[in-house]
Formats: structure tokens, sequence, C-alpha cells
């Protein structure tokens, strides 16, 4: 990227947040500080209203707005792709807003921006697996849940765990996230007193209370990081042999299969799962036609089930 193109994308940053570092724009753009401050001095030469503080980051003055932004055909095509993926990925409300909102986007778009999204719109679909898509219970709860985690007030739901009876829970919501085919709330259970996984479409009924509760939870990354070490993926690569990849179907994509490289007799084929122990024993069912690669341990893991098997023939 050229400068007078990264000196405008850094305009378009400044608007799009309240306050922006320098660092998440060195981080963007891959440049130092010192190349971030000469490019903010140069848009302040040219007039642009820029507040800073050190140590606390850029921003534009009140009441400065842009000229309407013209993206390119890049960018409007990830517009419309974006625009698949929500309709299929959330709920009801959440496709709503976000094609009022492409509605808007596109108004400011070029003739043959528009004519170019016309033209590819029906050329690009999101299937589903087989898998059905999970129903939210009548409610839309994913735009509710992120109103409560802007304003950092408490939710109550009516939540149906896995073989249990509903129950009542006042909680503090930390984040979401999107995980096979299922939207996950992350939040602290004044009930059960511990961070808890709500699945949205286990949720009956959903609002948000008066109460705000103070920012004192960890962010949704450390989460998962500290308190889900379980959820870490880990990499497997297994040979197989070619006369039998057809057989094995979407099985693979259910194991975590993410790449293979064909060979002229077999296919190498990696995985990331969070159940080595689910895998192997799936791997086992073929395993005259295949090996495991690595890791080793799984290796070993496999070579145990099997001399159990025979003890129990």
């Amino acid at each position: 990227m050229n400068r007078i193109d990264r000196i405008s994308a850094i305009l378009i940053q400044l608007q799009s947040r309240r306050v922006v570092k320098a660092q998440d724009i060195a981080s963007r753009f891959a440049i130092s500080l010192r190349t971030v401050y000469r490019d903010i001095r140069t848009l302040e030469e040219a007039g642009v209203p820029i507040l800073g503080e050190a140590g606390v980051g850029y921003t534009l003055m009140d009441g400065y707005r842009l000229p309407p932004v013209m993206f390119t055909r890049e960018e409007a095509i990830a517009l419309l792709t974006a625009e698949k993926l929500v309709a299929k990925m959330t709920d009801t409300a959440t496709t709503a807003d976000h094609q009022s909102a492409m509605f808007k986007i596109k108004s400011v778009l070029r003739t043959t921006e528009k004519d170019l999204l016309d033209h590819i719109d029906n050329r690009i679909e999101i299937v589903q697996g087989r898998r059905p898509r999970p129903e939210l219970m009548a409610i839309n709860p994913l735009q509710t849940v992120l109103q409560a985690i802007a304003e950092r007030k408490i939710i109550h739901l009516e939540y149906i765990a896995y073989q249990q009876p509903a129950t009542s829970r006042c909680v503090e919501p930390i984040g979401v996230f999107y995980l096979d085919h299922y939207w996950h709330l992350i939040a602290y259970c004044r009930l059960r007193q511990d961070y808890r996984d709500f699945r949205m479409d286990r949720m009956s009924a959903i609002r948000i209370g008066t109460e705000r509760f103070q920012p004192v939870h960890p962010p949704l990354q450390e989460y998962v990081r500290t308190v889900c070490p379980d959820r870490d993926l880990q990499r497997i690569v297994l040979r197989i042999n070619k006369t039998i990849i057809r057989h094995l179907s979407e099985q693979k994509y259910y194991n975590g299969f993410v790449s293979e490289e064909e060979h002229e007799h077999h296919t190498d084929m990696t995985f990331l799962t969070y159940s080595p122990e689910g895998l192997v024993r799936w791997y086992l069912s073929f395993a005259d036609q295949a090996r495991i690669l690595e890791p080793v341990t799984l290796r070993k893991r496999a070579q145990e089930i099997v001399c159990s098997m025979t003890q129990n023939v």
C-alpha cells in the first residue's frame, strides 16, 4: 500500500472508533510508531482536526465527518459474502439489522459496484451441512446479549441445560462465540457462583435487567485460554490409502478435517480436534488401510485400544 492510500485508510480508521491507539494503527499497516506519528502529522497539516493524548490515543474532533466512502470491488464482494454468512449463522433480528445496514452501504456504492453485486449475488451461497440448523426457541437472543454486554447490564435467562429441567439464571455477560453451528454466551452465573457456557438455542426466555455490574471479569479470549484449557485443538495427521477415501464421506468433517495432501497411492489428511480420543476410535474403523503419522502418543493410544479389544474377544 502506498503512503497516500495508507493515510486515507488511517483517516477512515479514526472515524470508525471514538479513540484509536497508535499501536493499533501500526499493527494494522505493519509500520513503525514513528511512521504512524508522521502520518498523523500529515493529516493534521491537511486540516483534519485530530486530538491526541499520550498513552490514550487519537480521536477526531466532534462534528467532523468524512465524505461518503467509496468501496473497492474486492471490498464490495466481501460485504456481500458477509451478508450471506450473517443470514445463515445468526438469528432473525441480527439478519434484519444487517440487511438494513447493507441497504445503507449499497446506497453509497458507485454504479459499477452496484452492477457487480447484482451480477454475483446469486453466485454466492452458504450451504448448511446435514446437521439441522438449531432453532432459537422463538426468541432472538444474540442482539439482546450484545446490548447487555455493551451496557454492562445483567441478563435474566430461562435456560434448559442438557437433559435437565429449565432453570432461571441471573448472569453477568462476558462475550459470545460461534462454534459447531451454535452461538454461545460466556457469563458469570450468580446461581452457580462461577463462569458458565450458555448455548443460545437452549434459552427459552431472555431479558436485560436494570442492574449494572462492575467490569471485573476477564476478557472472553482469556476465559477461553485459561478457564477452558480443554478447548485447545490438537493437530493429528493420518495417512490413508486412496482406495477407501470415498468411504469416509462427511465423517472426516465431523472429526475436524482441515486439509489434505495427495500422493500417488495415499492421502495425508490433517485434522484439528478437541477430542483425540474420539478421532482415534473413528480411525480404528479403517485402520487396516491407514496409519497415524502424528502425534506418536495417539499411535500408542490406538495400540492400547486394539490390545484391549483382543482381550475382550
